[in-house]
């Protein structure tokens, strides 16, 4: 039978830990907790969480309570949304992850500095939530990019500073580094941040070690996923027998056959207990098999 292992360095990160725990002990405590938008991009976890009696809103609905008790994620929010709790006399459990925290300061100091040559450039996905909130620091006025090509579309002959989502790629940072350093002007500046969270970065070794250790990889993550898509693409790069996956549901078993080592791991917004689930799901399939 084959072996099958779960990476010891694959499940959640410290802000989302933090998130949970905190959803956790105010559902204890009884009442209503809202929570704006899914608390973890994992439907199995936020499906957990609504068993517990959290209650994922949006914004709309958001704007429109009053006197309740509402949790903000690790991804972060805007200065909109305060105003809006203030407002609305809503309190506010703040799980904003630290490092997201840090980075929204640095980027709101930026923008207060003031410069009307200056542009505020982060490398990040568009209408990613910690993004919204790296861009509400800024009025709005920060511009996005989300990969190489697009750094094209920036004034070179205006100052520019970089800063990135907290779970981008290091590799694809330094590129875009780069790429500026070649093109800015020699009369305007250029200053970059390597705000790239180390707790996520530091897993990319790590999971191409792993995946490149087994014959077949199961990488559990919700689809919506953004570090998970990332650290994916990851697996696939040093192991092309790598297959994403939910949950134990959507493994394709015509995959076990043969496979001497079978390996599962996740993203930074994946529960231990759902890698578990896939590897007691894969251990009945292989008991079964003829």
């Amino acid at each position: 039978m084959a072996t099958i292992e779960i990476d010891s360095g694959s499940g959640f990160c410290f802000g989302v830990v933090n998130a949970i725990r905190k959803a956790e002990e105010e559902l204890r405590k009884g009442g209503t907790l809202y929570c704006l938008g899914d608390i973890v991009h994992n439907s199995r976890e936020v499906e957990r969480l609504k068993a517990m009696g959290l209650v994922t809103i949006n914004h709309e609905e958001f704007a429109r309570l009053h006197d309740a008790k509402v949790l903000l994620r690790a991804h972060g929010e805007p200065p909109e949304t305060y105003d809006t709790a203030r407002r609305n006399h809503i309190e506010i459990i703040d799980a904003t992850c630290p490092v997201v925290l840090k980075l929204q300061k640095r980027i709101k100091q930026e923008h207060d500095a003031g410069g009307q040559d200056k542009q505020i450039v982060i490398y990040g996905k568009n209408g990613h939530a910690e993004v919204l909130g790296l861009v509400g620091q800024t009025e709005g006025k920060a511009i996005v990019i989300e990969q190489l090509q697009e750094v094209s579309k920036l004034d070179f002959s205006k100052s520019i500073r970089l800063y990135s989502q907290t779970t981008k790629s290091l590799d694809e940072f330094r590129h875009i580094v780069d790429y500026i350093k070649a093109h800015i002007s020699p009369q305007a500046t250029f200053e970059y941040y390597d705000t790239i969270c180390r707790q996520v970065a530091n897993r990319i070794p790590n999971i191409r070690r792993f995946a490149a250790g087994h014959d077949l990889i199961f990488f559990v993550s919700g689809k919506k996923s953004s570090n998970g898509k990332m650290l994916f693409t990851e697996c696939l790069k040093v192991n092309p027998n790598s297959h994403l996956i939910d949950s134990a549901d959507e493994i394709d078993r015509t995959l076990l056959s043969g496979a001497r080592s079978i390996g599962i791991c996740g993203a930074t917004s994946t529960p231990k207990w759902l890698m578990e689930q896939v590897s007691a799901a894969i251990k009945q399939a292989l008991a079964e098999e003829p």
